[in-house]
């Protein structure tokens, strides 16, 4: 059956979850890049970042490194403190608890224009038993060709006379879904085999709102850009199942491939904006009290663009939605997040005079004592101090030097017409960033593999499209609001300070 639908969606603002309790049972595992401190007595790490110290009762549920139950109030405070700030991720298998969702829960709504072919090979990939599937044809020139793709699976095609983007299709089958569950599918996206499950595991948790999967280069490979799409691509967002929370390692989830709760959508994404549109709805969210989980097991392949000109315009087309995004949700998405001392630091490397980087290290060394003062509680004040100080001040330097030939790369290119010191500094960041980067996403796709020459060009091509586009919807929008940088937050109440269980 094919339907016509007509009218904008009314975009409705997220309301937040109604239990937040964690089901008996339910098991965490701490993230694999969790420091302890202060023998053991603290756990550093998170989304974003934070010292967490542990009371005896706390870190003795803790101990030996293996996964945390949920048996008692006590360990369900303690899950959710740790689920909520990044520490710990739910174990796989979940789901399997009695009560658990199914495929069944499940519609499938795929938004596509035309690409009859690309929807056939994704509709092949479904798995059975799903709750349905709702096609959502974008205005489509031959609409007859795309209604009989679908109809030969027993899909519903729901149809816009005229294009009106992405967000609106997806907004219509979101409307006419009736499971509790929806997942959102590009037609150019093939689901691999096992990817649901995974993800429907996540919502056992009723806080949970958004499960988004690891999105991988369908093959076959080609191409110096397909070979660093493939490990670099700006919808993989790695090997890592994460918390997905702003101003984190995993900031947001393309909507190539996500999993949401029906109840926690609303009315869907904001049809107004072409582009980030999936950001939008994750940070209105977050607002909202939802949890939202990247879960890296699921995995969905994604055609990557490889030909030069379509990919490069797409990086620069990401990068105009930066300003809406910015003015939107203030101080949701910085090009930098840096505290004044570290950005001082920063700053005083730059000029690559001795007398400088001596008044850098002075600055360094009184934050650390500073930081020391704040951690009195702690056995080792100072220690610990100088631990955070040392991550802190490399977390900056590596933003500085991202956001030279990312960001900021128009100024920069202004002062380098001017000062060859400037030149020398920009020069170092490119390369060392690149390669940097190459080394820690080279094996992300044993398949691909690029080499370091034809990696790093094309990393640096990337930052350049996604400048240039960032200052043309900066200057388009009239705002320096995308280009401000921030300094970090403090953590919200409740977060990030002692944990008292018993």
């Amino acid at each position: 059956m094919t339907s016509t639908v007509a009218g904008p969606v009314v975009n409705e603002a997220p309301t937040g979850p109604a239990a937040t309790r964690l089901p008996h049972g339910f098991r965490v595992v701490l993230d694999r890049r969790v420091r302890w401190l202060d023998g053991d007595a603290a756990l550093l790490g998170g989304a974003p970042p934070r010292l967490m110290h542990l009371a005896p009762a706390a870190r003795a549920l803790l101990t030996g490194g293996g996964p945390l139950t949920v048996e008692d109030p006590t360990s369900a405070a303690l899950a959710r403190r740790l689920l909520d700030a990044g520490l710990a991720h739910p174990t796989h298998g979940t789901a399997c608890s009695p009560g658990g969702p199914t495929p069944a829960d499940v519609t499938v709504v795929i938004p596509v224009k035309d690409r009859v072919p690309a929807l056939t090979r994704l509709l092949a990939a479904l798995p059975s038993g799903l709750g349905g599937v709702i096609v959502a044809d974008d205005g489509s020139a031959d609409a007859a060709a795309l209604a009989r793709a679908a109809h030969r699976v027993g899909a519903q095609v729901l149809r816009h006379e005229r294009s009106r983007g992405p967000a609106a299709a997806r907004n219509a089958g979101l409307a006419a879904a009736t499971t509790d569950l929806v997942a959102f599918l590009d037609s150019d996206v093939v689901p691999q085999p096992g990817w649901l499950e995974p993800l429907l595991s996540h919502f056992v948790d009723p806080a949970v709102g958004l499960a988004a999967p690891r999105i991988v280069a369908l093959p076959p490979v080609r191409g110096w850009i397909g070979r660093y799409e493939a490990v670099r691509s700006s919808l993989d967002l790695g090997p890592d199942p994460a918390l997905v929370v702003p101003r984190s390692r995993v900031a947001y989830v393309p909507s190539a491939a996500m999993l949401v709760r029906r109840a926690a959508a609303g009315a869907g994404f904001d049809e107004a904006m072409q582009v980030a549109e999936d950001v939008d709805l994750v940070l209105r969210l977050h607002a909202a009290g939802w949890r939202m989980r990247y879960e890296s097991a699921a995995r969905v392949a994604h055609d990557h663009r490889s030909a030069f000109g379509a990919w490069w315009l797409r990086k620069a087309y990401y990068g105009t939605g930066a300003a809406p995004l910015a003015q939107r949700h203030v101080g949701a998405v910085p090009p930098m997040v840096l505290s004044p001392w570290s950005a001082a630091v920063c700053a005083l490397l730059l000029v690559q005079r001795r007398p400088a980087t001596a008044v850098a290290a002075v600055i360094g060394a009184v934050a650390t004592e500073r930081l020391s003062r704040k951690l009195g509680r702690l056995r080792r004040p100072r220690v610990c101090a100088a631990q955070l100080t040392t991550l802190g001040l490399t977390g900056a330097i590596a933003q500085s030097a991202s956001a030279i030939t990312r960001h900021y790369w128009p100024p920069a290119l202004l002062g380098c017409l001017f000062s060859a010191r400037l030149r020398r500094a920009v020069l170092a960041a490119a390369l060392a960033e690149g390669v940097w980067d190459w080394w820690a996403h080279r094996d992300r796709d044993p398949a691909a593999r690029p080499g370091a020459v034809g990696y790093v060009l094309a990393h640096r091509l990337d930052d350049l499209g996604y400048g240039a586009g960032l200052w043309w919807g900066a200057l388009r929008d009239r705002t320096i609001a995308p280009l401000r940088p921030d300094q970090p937050s403090s953590p919200p109440r409740g977060r990030g300070r002692t944990v008292r269980q018993g």
